[in-house]
């Protein structure tokens, strides 16, 4: 049986971790064993990151919304705010919230007092 060589597969696969590894600095953009550390590291951070960016983001509306709660009625919080949204059966999400928090008040402002109303009630 012949003898296979694997220079070309081992080629392609080092020229792939390296071109991953394009921008890093020193030996690690160039070198395969050094790129194949660091290209394995930035995927572990790029895996734990996107369920980092969800719960930021989710932070960022959820302190938006307070805060323009706030600005509308001062003695309405935000769990009150989203306790009276759920009981005028008002299913917006709070990235949608936040948006017409920032770009579209008066609507912002009609929702708050609908929310006010049902807490009342």
């Amino acid at each position: 049986m012949s003898r296979v060589k694997g220079g070309t597969t081992s080629h392609a696969r080092h020229r792939k971790v390296v071109k991953a590894a394009k921008g890093y600095y020193g030996r690690r953009k160039n070198t395969f064993r050094t790129a194949t550390q660091a290209v394995d590291k930035a995927n572990q951070y790029a895996t734990r990151d996107r369920k980092a960016r969800k719960r930021n983001f989710r932070a960022l509306w959820i302190q938006r919304i307070n805060a323009a709660v706030r600005a509308h009625d001062e003695t309405l919080t935000y769990s009150r705010f989203i306790n009276g949204l759920s009981l005028a059966g008002i299913e917006v999400d709070r990235k949608v919230l936040a948006d017409l928090a920032v770009h579209e008040p008066e609507a912002f402002a009609a929702i708050v007092d609908q929310a006010r109303a049902k807490l009342a009630a």
